[in-house]
C-alpha cells in the first residue's frame, strides 16, 4: 500500500519557490485543508476586496503560510459559493387568480390546399387548474379581449387578477414595476371588476401554470391532429377541455380538475357585469381649427382649450367619446351622418357666442343695468315683435356702448310716452342730444338797455 502524499509538500505542477501553479478545477478544500487555521484572516481579506493570490502572499508574508496558491484559490472559492434557491411556488386562493398565455395551434387546411396554423389562446384558473382553449388567427386587442370575455362566460364568473406576459395586445410599454396596459384593455378590466398585471419581461415562470397549460394542450389534443376550419379546432377543444382536461387528477394537487373548481372555485369568482363589454373602436385625432375632430367622415366638437391638440376618440355605432391624454373623458356626442356636425353649446368659445344665440334672457339682463325706462322698451319690443325683437335689443346694446345711461334713459322715456318701439326712430334723437329742455329768460344783460332808454329813442325819433 504505498503512503499518501503529505499536503504541505509541492507536486511536480508546483515550482519550489512557490510560484503560481497551473489553473485546476474550481472546488472547495475539505477539512484537512491548509487554510483551515487561517479561515477568518482569509475571510476578512476576501470580503476587503483582496484576490485570491493577494491572499496566499499575505498569509506566506504575514502567517508564514507554506501551502500551495492552488488550496487558497479553492478555499477562496468556497467561501464565494451559496446553496441553490429554489423557486417558490406561489399558490392562490380560489378565484383569485388566472393566468393567460398563448401558443400554436394544430394545422387547418385552407381552400388553397396549403395548412396553416392558428393561434391557441388559453386561460387557467390559477386554484383548480380549469382551463379554457380557443383557437385564433390572430393576437390583437380585440381578438384578445373577446377570448377573455368568452372563457369568464365558460367559467361562470372573473378571476380577480389575471396574469399575461407582455404580448403587444394587452401591453403598449413592457415594466416590471409600471407597465403601460393598452387603453382599450384598461376599459374592459373596469367593466368586468379585475386588474391585469404582466409578468416581468423574459420570465416565463411568473406564469408556469399557463405555460404548462399551452404544452398540456398541444401535446395531449393537438398533436399530429389536422382540421378544416377554425370552427372544427373551437368545437374539439370545448369537447377535449370537458372531458379529458377536466376529469384528469392534476400531478400537482392530486384531485380531480372539474370537481376542485365545482366545489371550491365556482363561487368563489367574483360574478359576471350584466352586459356584455360594450367593443369601440378607438385611435388619436388632431383637433382641428374650428374645434371638431373627424371620426368616420363626421365632425364632433371637443371643449376650446383643446384646439390644434391631439386627443383620444372611441366610439362604437352609436356613441362618440372623446378623452384627453389622461383618459379622463371631455365630450360626448351622439353619432351622426357622414359630413355633419355635432357641436354642444358648452364647446364654443365665449368670445364666438353672438348675443341673439344666449338668449332673450341674457339680452334683457344687460338692458335692465342701463336703468327702468330701458328695461321698460326693451319688454314692450319682445312682446310686440317676438324673435325679431332679439336682434332690435342686440343693437339697442350697441347704441348703450356709444351713449350714456342717462341719454339712453331719457331717450327711452320719451319713446314710450309716443309709443315708439322702433329703433331707428331712437337713433336721431340721441344724436339731436335728447329734446331741447326748457331755458329760464334772464332779466339782464350788457346788451340789453332798459326800458326807460329804449322810450326816450322813441320819442326823439317822433319829434325828428
Amino acid at each position: 500500500q504505498s503512503e499518501s502524499k503529505p499536503a504541505n509538500v509541492p507536486t511536480g505542477s508546483e515550482a519550489a519557490d512557490g510560484s503560481k501553479p497551473a489553473n485546476v478545477p474550481a472546488g472547495s478544500e475539505g477539512r484537512n485543508s491548509q487554510c483551515q487555521p487561517f479561515r477568518q484572516v482569509i475571510q476578512e481579506k476576501w470580503r476587503a476586496g483582496l484576490s485570491a493570490q493577494r491572499i496566499w502572499q499575505d498569509l506566506r508574508a504575514e502567517h508564514g503560510f507554506c501551502g500551495a496558491y492552488d488550496s487558497v484559490k479553492r478555499f477562496v472559492r468556497g467561501l464565494g459559493q451559496t446553496d441553490p434557491v429554489a423557486f417558490r411556488r406561489m399558490e392562490c386562493e380560489p378565484g383569485q387568480e388566472a393566468q393567460v398565455d398563448f401558443g400554436k395551434g394544430a394545422p387547418i387546411e385552407r381552400p388553397n390546399g396549403r395548412k396553416k396554423r392558428p393561434h391557441i389562446f388559453r386561460v387557467v384558473l390559477s386554484y383548480s387548474r380549469k382551463g379554457y382553449s380557443e383557437a385564433v388567427w390572430h393576437q390583437d386587442t380585440e381578438t384578445f379581449i373577446r377570448c377573455l370575455e368568452n372563457a369568464f362566460r365558460y367559467f361562470g364568473g372573473v378571476p380577480k387578477t389575471l396574469v399575461t406576459d407582455n404580448l403587444k395586445a394587452a401591453v403598449l410599454k413592457a415594466d416590471w414595476y409600471d407597465p403601460e396596459l393598452n387603453p382599450k384593455l384598461e376599459s374592459f378590466c373596469r367593466h368586468y371588476g379585475t386588474v391585469v398585471l404582466p409578468t416581468k419581461p423574459y420570465t416565463p415562470r411568473h406564469k408556469g401554470k399557463s405555460e404548462s397549460g399551452i404544452d398540456y394542450v398541444q401535446d395531449n389534443a393537438l398533436k399530429d391532429r389536422c382540421f378544416k376550419n377554425l370552427a372544427d379546432e373551437n368545437n374539439f377543444l370545448l369537447h377535449w377541455e370537458q372531458n379529458v382536461a377536466d376529469t384528469r387528477i392534476h400531478g400537482t394537487t392530486k384531485e380531480q380538475v372539474a370537481k376542485r373548481f365545482e366545489e371550491y372555485e365556482r363561487a368563489a369568482l367574483p360574478p359576471l357585469p350584466p352586459s356584455n363589454f360594450p367593443f369601440f373602436q378607438e385611435g388619436k385625432r388632431s383637433v382641428h381649427r374650428d374645434g371638431h375632430v373627424e371620426v368616420e367622415k363626421a365632425y364632433y366638437s371637443v371643449p376650446p382649450e383643446y384646439l390644434n391638440r391631439t386627443v383620444w376618440v372611441r366610439y362604437d355605432g352609436r356613441v362618440i367619446r372623446v378623452f384627453n391624454h389622461r383618459l379622463e373623458q371631455i365630450a360626448i356626442h351622439a353619432k351622426t351622418d357622414p359630413g355633419r356636425f355635432r357641436t354642444a353649446p358648452a364647446h364654443i368659445a365665449s368670445k364666438k357666442i353672438s348675443m341673439v344665440e344666449r338668449g332673450a334672457e341674457y339680452l334683457l339682463r344687460r338692458i335692465q343695468r342701463i336703468g327702468p325706462h330701458s328695461s321698460q322698451w326693451a319688454n314692450m319690443v319682445l312682446e310686440e315683435r317676438g324673435i325679431p325683437g332679439l336682434r332690435v335689443l342686440q343693437g339697442f346694446i350697441a347704441l348703450a356702448g356709444r351713449h350714456s345711461a342717462q341719454e339712453i334713459e331719457r331717450t327711452c322715456e320719451i319713446a314710450l310716452q309716443h309709443g315708439c318701439l322702433r329703433l331707428r326712430a331712437l337713433r336721431p334723437l340721441l344724436k339731436q342730444g335728447n329734446v331741447q329742455g326748457d331755458f329760464e329768460f334772464i332779466k339782464t344783460h350788457p346788451i340789453i338797455r332798459d326800458m326807460q332808454e329804449y322810450g326816450g329813442l322813441i320819442k326823439v325819433s317822433f319829434r325828428a
